[in-house]
């Protein structure tokens, strides 16, 4: 019998999406049942939430608008149906008693999974891929979310240290030329990537790698603010892993907030790079997830230089992501998605930084070269390193 590319497309996508699942339901199984009510963020919702989140957004999607299917349990649908992003210090004050059991949220998302996959034929494969990489997004957001738990709250083994070749982190020169900024209009992405355009970029110099947590320590030597990563104990610098406590390992990325990247920045008299010409420079190293740790092949970094056996600038997408100098903003044209209208718009406040490339957390499909993360200047959760830029060489 002869497929169809809708039908290879809905198999394809059948698959994406039981991977995608795959992902989310290993984190809450490397928690203990205690901690599903524990809020390891402040400004975050209780990990319960999440644990109903990730299905009712399916639901709600997939079934409710896409199909317009009858309603089994409008409360839950409404209760997990969005996260928060409050600034910091504006916590949210539920207690744990305020949420449903975990078995009353486990049969909601067992109903609500064997719904899906009963239609999922019937569906636009663009609403699936959104339900796709919305659970993958969550997949990252939930792995920093629950670093922040005790170690005695969750099971894994302490990270591998990972060290790299010692190359110096030095500035390299990126020719002038066009950044491509968004995705190709006939490929699936989310609303904020639209349209692709061209933006010229001239002559600058970039640093080979992230900045690395030596480089990082001298600022906080003269007095910059420790990383949230970070952790001092009895004179010596620890690193906070994902199971447990390493000594700071140097040519690792030092993992800042926006503030953070942009004081040393001025520190070292440069600045963070723009989107374009962290797009620039992106375009000479072509992502691998093996080589620059992306795709859940680990819970933390490696050093900024294990693959130093190129003379260009290294893990941009991958090991972390990464701040740039400019606002969350919409390119010319912007339209939000009908189903999702609060996806970007609502972040278009002027209080969020565009941040690109990957961490160790990030899925490969979210690894393309279009796709724009942001936060705060001040939250310190995020998976998130920097790198320098300033003048081309010779230039003043």
């Amino acid at each position: 019998m002869l497929i169809n590319a809708t039908q290879e497309r809905t198999r394809a996508l059948r698959t994406e999406l039981g991977g995608a699942r795959e992902q989310t339901d290993l984190l809450f199984r490397i928690i203990s049942p205690e901690a599903l009510y524990e809020r390891p963020i402040a400004e975050r919702h209780r990990l319960i939430f999440y644990l109903g989140h990730l299905d009712a957004f399916d639901w709600n999607l997939m079934a409710r608008r896409a199909l317009g299917t009858t309603v089994f349990h409008p409360e839950f649908d409404s209760l997990f149906e969005r996260g928060i992003d409050p600034p910091a210090g504006q916590a949210p004050s539920d207690s744990a008693a305020d949420w449903p059991s975990q078995q009353e949220v486990e049969n909601y998302n067992s109903k609500t999974r064997e719904w899906i996959d009963a239609h999922l034929d019937e569906m636009d494969p663009t609403v699936v891929q959104m339900a796709v990489e919305h659970r993958l997004m969550h997949a990252e957001t939930l792995a920093y979310l629950m670093h922040n738990l005790p170690y005695s709250q969750k099971q894994g083994e302490v990270a591998e240290v990972v060290h790299g070749s010692g190359e110096a982190n030095q500035m390299l020169p990126v020719e002038a030329g066009d950044a491509v900024l968004g995705q190709h209009p006939d490929v699936f992405g989310w609303d904020n990537e639209f349209h692709q355009h061209h933006v010229p970029v001239p002559e600058f110099a970039i640093s080979r790698y992230k900045v690395s947590n030596a480089e990082y320590l001298e600022f906080v030597r003269e007095g910059g603010s420790v990383p949230n990563f970070w952790l001092q104990e009895g004179g010596q610098w620890f690193w906070r892993g994902m199971f447990g406590l390493i000594p700071l390992p140097l040519d690792w990325p030092a993992w800042v907030t926006w503030q953070q990247a942009h004081d040393y920045a001025a520190f070292r008299n440069l600045q963070l790079p723009s989107e374009a010409q962290w797009q620039r420079a992106a375009s000479l190293c072509p992502p691998d997830p093996h080589r620059d740790n992306f795709d859940f092949l680990r819970w933390d970094p490696v050093a900024v230089n294990v693959s130093a056996s190129v003379i260009s600038p290294r893990q941009l997408t991958g090991n972390g992501w990464e701040w740039t100098g400019d606002l969350f903003k919409p390119f010319e044209g912007f339209e939000p998605h009908p189903f999702y209208p609060g996806y970007s718009a609502d972040f278009f406040d002027g209080e969020h930084y565009v941040m690109k490339g990957a961490s160790p957390r990030t899925a490969a499909l979210l690894a393309r070269p279009s796709f724009r993360n942001w936060f705060r200047p001040d939250y310190p959760y995020m998976y998130a390193g920097f790198r320098l830029a300033g003048s081309a060489p010779g230039e003043k």
